[in-house]
Order: C-alpha cells, then structure tokens, then sequence
C-alpha cells in the first residue's frame, strides 16, 4: 500500500530495518558514531517509520525488530543528543518537534493509532 509519504510499506520496512540497525549512513550510526544530526537521515527515517505505522495500525501482532527500534528511538535519541556538548541541530524548534515525533510515532506504532484528531497531516520536519 502507498502512503502519503511516497514509500510503500515493504520498502519503508526495509529502510527502518536498515536504519535500526544502525548501517553506514544511517540516522543512528551517524548520531552515535560521528555525533551528527543527519538530516537527510533523518528525513529517511521519519518518513519510513510514518509508513509503517500508517500500514501496521490495524495489526494484532508486531514484528519485534520493528518494535524494539521505534522503541529505542524513542527513549536513546532524546538522553543521547541532550548532553550539553552534543551539536544539536538548529533551530532549536526543529530539533524538539523532532524528538516529540519520534514519540509520537512510536506510540502510533504499538498502539495502532496516533493521538491526533484525523484528518490529521503530519507536518514534514
């Protein structure tokens, strides 16, 4: 199925299993290794995770690579880039609506629906 975000699910799938895996290139590898905000990446990332949830929300059973990555996301990003030395992206709005994203999508994914009242448009970051 196609999403609004250009990417249908099986290759949005392939995408965040490379990303949570943390290969070259990958939002994560360049956060932890290179301490970089990539935003290309990012992007990448968000965007592949919006399709997934968007695909699996009506879906009893979760793939567990999947799960233990959006989770991750969720709880390491934040901690990681929060320490003072760390070069967060700037503006500071953009890399805070980042994070609450990366929150929000999680949520979407293990609770089959996002908080949001639809029609809802995620905004592009």
């Amino acid at each position: 199925m196609a999403h609004a975000v250009g990417m249908d699910a099986d290759d949005a799938r392939a995408v965040l299993l490379r990303e949570f895996g943390a290969e070259d290139g990958s939002f994560l590898i360049r956060l932890r290794a290179d301490l970089a905000w990539d935003r290309a990446a990012f992007t990448r990332l968000e965007r592949a995770m919006r399709a997934v949830c968007a695909d699996s929300a009506g879906d009893e059973l979760l793939d567990r690579r999947l799960a233990e990555g959006f989770y991750h996301l969720a709880t390491w990003v934040g901690p990681w880039t929060s320490h003072p030395d760390f070069p967060r992206p700037s503006p500071a709005e953009y890399y805070d609506a980042c994070l609450e994203r990366l929150g929000d999508l999680a949520d979407w994914y293990f609770r089959g629906e996002h908080a949001y009242v639809e029609p809802h448009t995620w905004p592009e970051l």
